[in-house]
């Protein structure tokens, strides 16, 4: 009796019934409809040539330096980026988060940071909470680049005066996650990191996406990382692997990178079958990316092309796979997502199928949907049937209200 207790405990506490049937289906399981999912490119599952490249992966203990395909993966990166060198770490957060202790070396050193930055809204405030490094913020401008002069004043010059922080480090985030993954023109980066020469300080890039911004600006991405001392890549959003990122830069600084790492809890032993997939991700999955930038680009002008109009997006700043848009006040994104996300009464009959798109309200009220492998130009049309539909319904629905 006491033993079924616990089994029904242990059901409950990951989401069974009492008969072992789960109950919250996930998206691959909802109740009726085909599943369009543009919640993130975080979404990703490896395919078959990638599963099998795991599979099939030659390992060895990472942190004792012994496991090949990690010792692969990353002479790759750094071949790719044109750094001395690069380090496999779980995740993008992590590999910020190092950046961060080994750039700003002292407990109460200061980075200027993107007050829209990834790193600052979205990490959980690691580079106080674990580093002790102070930030301070530099208005996002709409392309997600700062103004040089305010960046300049944010710069402190009181060393070692006790008051004050030291300034160590400035951070870039390319493509621009909340700005809607804008591209960081080349110009700003070398203007940014003259600044820094001037001064002293590292430019650290949080390049979680600067695989897209390299396909949207057709150069190399060591065009782009010629003008940061470090880099941050993840290897598991658009690109594909199922885990991991690529932090890179001078040999010594990876050198420290490895200790900080292994004070993080990173430091992992077999971990090539995780690299064959960041292999893999590096390799063949870069020039697919420019198809989700087209599939994100036709979804835009679709929202564009609606009538009566409803929604407002700026095709310019749609540069990559990620597409943010307003609606009109009276429709509010919550709103709008929620039946997006769900199969409406009377769309099968006429749609044909019941389509569920899934997104998510997004920052200042807008909605965000991030285009990546997993979505087909087949599903971007789906995705904009679904769009019309319940743009239709809701405006009928205003309509009849009035």
């Amino acid at each position: 009796m006491f033993s079924k207790y616990l089994f029904l405990v242990f059901l409950s506490a990951r989401g069974y019934n009492n008969n072992g049937k789960h109950r919250y289906p996930g998206p691959a399981t909802a109740a009726r409809g085909r599943v369009v999912d543009l919640r993130s490119d975080t979404v990703t599952k490896p395919g078959p040539a990638m599963r099998q490249a795991m599979s099939e992966a030659e390992v060895g203990d990472d942190v004792m330096k012994e496991d090949p395909s990690v010792n692969e993966l990353q002479q790759i990166a750094a071949d790719m980026f044109r750094m001395e060198a690069a380090l496999f770490v779980p995740s993008g957060t992590m590999s910020n988060l190092i950046a961060v202790m080994v750039h700003c070396r002292e407990r109460g050193d200061e980075m200027i940071v993107g007050d829209l930055s990834h790193l600052h809204i979205y990490e959980q405030g690691g580079s106080a909470q674990i580093a002790g490094v102070h930030s301070t913020t530099a208005t996002t401008l709409p392309d997600g680049a700062f103004d040089l002069e305010e960046l300049e004043s944010k710069i402190r010059h009181d060393y070692p005066d006790p008051h004050y922080p030291r300034t160590r480090l400035i951070c870039v985030e390319n493509t621009h996650n909340v700005k809607g993954g804008r591209v960081l023109p080349l110009t700003f980066l070398q203007e940014v990191r003259a600044l820094a020469d001037r001064y002293g300080l590292s430019v650290h890039m949080d390049g979680a996406r600067v695989m897209n911004a390299a396909v949207a600006q057709r150069v190399a991405p060591s065009t782009i990382l010629q003008h940061t001392h470090t880099v941050s890549v993840c290897l598991s959003k658009g690109l594909g692997a199922p885990v991991g990122t690529v932090l890179a830069g001078p040999r010594d600084f990876i050198s420290k990178a490895v200790r900080c790492r292994k004070a993080l809890g990173g430091g992992m032993r077999q971990a090539g079958i995780l690299a064959a997939a960041g292999k893999m991700a590096l390799l063949e999955m870069v020039e697919r990316l420019e198809e989700d930038h087209r599939n994100a680009k036709t979804f835009a002008q679709a929202l564009l092309d609606c009538d009566p109009p409803l929604f407002a997006v700026d095709m310019a700043a749609v540069e990559t796979n990620i597409v943010r848009f307003h609606l009109q006040p009276s429709f509010s994104p919550s709103e709008f997502c929620d039946r997006m996300g769900q199969v409406g009464e009377g769309e099968e009959a006429a749609l044909g199928q019941g389509i569920q798109v899934l997104m998510y309200p997004y920052f200042g009220n807008s909605v965000r949907a991030v285009w990546h492998l997993g979505i087909s130009p087949e599903d971007t049309q789906l995705a904009i049937r679904k769009m019309q539909f319940v743009a239709s319904q809701f405006l009928k629905e205003k309509v009849r209200a009035q």
